[in-house]
């Protein structure tokens, strides 16, 4: 099992979307979308792990905090970035 995190941002942190994805054997079974505030299967496999990270506040609460920190490192990191366009 493998576990992709990407921060994807649009017009700076006024949007900002948080997608984990969960890989097995290359194949993506679920993946949580902050859009969507849950763990969504994309496969059969998926179904049961996503129902069950659903069931559990705690994870979650993780992953919502794990956006949290996808806004602040924006903002952190701004600086430096826009510093090297120019």
């Amino acid at each position: 099992q493998m576990s992709v995190h990407e921060c994807q941002y649009l017009n700076g942190t006024e949007q900002v979307r948080y997608v984990n994805r969960i890989n097995h054997n290359r194949e993506q079974y679920a993946h949580y979308d902050s859009d969507v505030g849950l763990y969504v299967a994309d496969t059969s496999l998926g179904e049961p792990q996503a129902k069950y990270w659903n069931s559990q506040p705690e994870i979650l609460e993780q992953r919502r905090a794990d956006a949290d920190s996808c806004r602040h490192n924006y903002q952190v990191l701004t600086p430096f970035i826009t510093e090297r366009k120019g």
